[in-house]
């Protein structure tokens, strides 16, 4: 039967972001998919991160990251965010510290920065649930989506 259930999961569709952090003077980016508006009001967004992951322990920190949309031609962009050294994902790209102190990225096409005020274990990874602070529309186009990624995630990190 799980493998019916990861047959017919892998066919879910995600949108594929970046999601900073920061805490003091570490930074971090990662990939992530598992990620949904779940209030309008509050406008709040979730994001979910297995606890072994970098980010993971940067958010529960600095209770902040920040969501970057990304347009569908940038797969190469996203490439750099699966290096597992957090100093090299941000060489050679330009970012500011945003209004939390996490990285926003120049390019990407949005980005949304949220401060959390929940956060839930119901399972093998942790929801944060981020209030938007700040967001912004740089340009129109098409957000990358797990249509457009080669691979799925399935929750192991």
């Amino acid at each position: 039967m799980l493998d019916e259930w990861i047959n017919v999961i892998q066919h879910m569709t995600y949108g594929i972001y970046v999601l900073t952090t920061s805490f003091r003077e570490e930074i971090n980016g990662m990939i992530a998919s598992w990620v949904s508006q779940v209030s309008y009001d509050p406008p709040l967004i979730m994001a979910a991160i297995h606890p072994h992951r970098y980010s993971h322990r940067l958010i529960e920190q600095s209770g902040c990251f920040a969501l970057h949309i990304i347009q569908r031609q940038q797969s190469q962009f996203l490439t750099r965010f699966k290096d597992p050294d957090p100093k090299s994902k941000f060489l050679s790209i330009q970012w500011t510290p945003g209004k939390t102190g996490c990285p926003i990225l120049k390019d990407c096409m949005a980005y949304l920065e949220c401060e959390v005020n929940a956060s839930y274990a119901p399972g093998n990874h942790t929801l944060f649930i981020g209030k938007i602070v700040n967001a912004h529309l740089k340009t129109e186009g098409k957000p990358f989506s797990s249509m457009d990624y080669k691979g799925v995630y399935l929750g192991k990190s």
